[in-house]
C-alpha cells in the first residue's frame, strides 16, 4: 500500500524536475530512508508526543544542504498529510525510476562456490549487451548449488543448478537407452 501511495507522490514530484535533479533527489531520499532503519528515529517520527512542527524541523534540517524548494515542499506535504512513514518506499521507488531512466541496474550472483571476478564481469557484460543496459553484478556467497543471477529491477533471474543439470543428463541417458 505504501508503495502505491509513494508512486503517486513521486509522479507529481518529478514532473517539474530534470534528470539530474531527480538523481540528486533520489540520493537525498536514500539517505532519509536510512534514518528509518534506526528504531529511535522511527519512534520519534511516529510518536504522538512529538508535534508535526518538530518532525518537520527534523526532516527539513536533514535535507537543508540540498537547498531545494521542491524537496522542502514535498517534505512539508508529507508531514502535513501524516505520510512520513512512506519515505523509505518513496526512496525505493525513486531509485527504481532513476535506474530505469538511466538503464543502469545492479544485481547479484549467488553461488556456493567462489567465482572469479572475470566470470562475474563476463556475466555482467553479456547481460548488459542483451538488455541494452549497464548492468553491474556483485558476488554473494550463498548455499545455492550452482549459479544464480538476479537483477531485480529488470525482473531477471537466471539459474544453473548442478542438481537440475545432473537430473537432465540422467533423463537424456534413460531416453537414449
Amino acid at each position: 500500500m505504501e508503495e502505491l501511495i509513494a508512486k503517486r507522490y513521486i509522479k507529481a514530484f518529478k514532473e517539474g524536475l530534470d534528470a539530474e535533479s531527480m538523481k540528486n533527489a533520489t540520493l537525498l531520499f536514500d539517505t532519509l530512508a536510512k534514518f528509518f532503519e534506526d528504531a529511535k528515529f522511527v519512534e520519534i517520527m511516529s510518536s504522538s508526543n512529538v508535534s508535526k512542527e518538530q518532525k518537520l524541523d527534523i526532516l527539513l534540517a536533514s535535507v537543508k544542504p540540498a537547498k531545494s524548494s521542491n524537496i522542502d515542499s514535498l517534505i512539508k506535504l508529507l508531514v502535513e498529510k501524516n505520510r512520513i512513514e512512506i519515505i523509505p518506499a518513496m526512496a525505493e521507488s525513486m531509485r527504481k525510476d532513476t535506474a530505469h531512466t538511466d538503464k543502469t541496474y545492479k544485481g547479484n550472483v549467488y553461488s556456493d562456490s567462489d567465482l572469479d571476478t572475470k566470470v562475474i564481469e563476463d556475466l555482467s557484460n553479456g547481460l548488459s549487451k542483451k538488455f541494452d543496459s549497464n548492468i553491474s553484478l556483485s558476488f554473494v556467497k550463498d548455499n545455492f548449488n550452482g549459479i544464480k543471477v538476479d537483477v531485480e529491477d529488470l525482473g531477471i533471474e537466471i539459474n544453473f543448478s548442478k542438481t537440475r543439470i545432473n537430473d537432465q543428463i540422467i533423463q537424456h541417458i534413460i531416453k537414449a537407452i
